[in-house]
């Protein structure tokens, strides 16, 4: 792999958080700036933040013809999101979760999963897919501001409360969100050239570098806030923030790339038998926090881990066809995954048994 490849790759990641940084403080600031509530501008401005180079990487790679990458970015994120950011967010603290919102989110995040493998049957993500993805992110958004509102709860803000509310001007908020884009475009078209060059030279699928390395990148946002937040001691904000985090992702990542690509975005056979799977299983995993006291425990978060990275050396053992491959395949779908099942079972219907 040539010097120029890594280097496109590094500074592809580099002015994606940078363009992300810059877009959050202008979309703060003219928030303020127009009146706008801090309510309003922490239900849209966090989102925005943590998701926005998903957003360009996935533009990017689904108008540049990678839609692999596009696919994998987005699967492979919410996948991460859950059993290794939570993972380690359980591990440094249990994860007990208070805010009937978030459990509200939990429930969501695994309706939206559903309904993304069920759209993905057919081989693709059409434009009407892509709206209809879209509509229901405006509804969440809507749904939650006034659910804030009624309940009279405080929406995390961390970047409005680190940049500030006061008024900058319209022009210099308005400065800030183009630098911010134009920073988001130029990473992600760096980016995944780098992340092609890169599948080329090793002989994998893009599929393969969207669900790890792209993802992994791109998701750097979301490890920070949330790993911060369990130091802090801030649960709600960790588990919110990775479950707003995977709705953003599917509801408006998901659905703003297929609108933009008029032919939609085609599914490859391993995206829609395995790894769409893994990512609906993932959010099922999440089921504990409705029924187990509202809480990852720690040894769920190691379970997680384990998970994660059973999934991560199987996507590095399947383009080898290594020897050992079936054995693993047979090892995981016949005991670990069974066994991980019936002990969830059985702590919801303990959980749901008590007065």
């Amino acid at each position: 792999m040539s010097s120029i490849t890594v280097l496109l790759l590094v500074l592809g990641f580099i002015l994606l958080m940078e363009g992300a940084e810059w877009l959050v403080r202008g979309a703060a600031r003219l928030g303020a700036n127009s009146g706008i509530s801090p309510l309003a501008i922490g239900l849209t401005v966090v989102a925005l933040g943590t998701s926005a180079p998903e957003l360009a990487v996935n533009l990017q790679s689904a108008l540049g013809g990678h839609p692999d990458i596009a696919v994998g970015n987005v699967i492979g994120s919410n996948i991460l999101n859950v059993l290794f950011i939570l993972g380690i967010s359980a591990l440094i603290t249990p994860l007990s979760v208070s805010a009937p919102l978030i459990r509200l989110d939990v429930a969501l995040m695994l309706a939206t999963s559903s309904l993304v493998y069920l759209l993905a049957l057919d081989g693709q993500f059409s434009r009407l897919d892509g709206g209809l993805l879209f509509i229901g992110m405006i509804i969440y958004l809507v749904f939650s501001t006034i659910k804030c509102r009624r309940e009279n709860m405080e929406v995390p803000h961390e970047y409005t409360e680190e940049y500030g509310l006061q008024k900058k001007g319209i022009l210099k908020s308005l400065g800030l969100i183009l630098l911010g884009l134009l920073l988001l475009a130029l990473g992600a078209r760096w980016l995944v050239a780098g992340a092609v060059e890169m599948a080329r030279f090793f002989g994998v699928s893009e599929l393969i570098v969207g669900l790890t390395l792209i993802a992994i990148g791109t998701s750097l946002p979301e490890a920070a806030a949330s790993v911060v937040a369990s130091l802090r001691g801030e649960r709600d904000i960790a588990v919110g923030n990775v479950v707003g985090s995977n709705l953003f992702n599917l509801l408006a990542v998901l659905g703003l790339t297929s609108l933009a690509t008029p032919a939609g975005i085609p599914i490859s056979p391993a995206a829609l038998n395995f790894d769409i799977p893994v990512m609906l299983a993932a959010s099922i995993a999440c089921l504990p926090i409705l029924f187990t006291s509202h809480l990852i425990a720690r040894w769920e978060g190691i379970l997680f881990l384990g998970y994660y990275l059973a999934y991560t050396a199987y996507l590095l053992l399947y383009p080898l066809q290594h020897h050992d491959l079936e054995t693993y395949n047979s090892t995981m779908l016949g005991f670990v995954i069974p066994l991980t099942a019936i002990t969830l079972l059985v702590l919801v219907i303990r959980a749901r048994r008590k007065p």
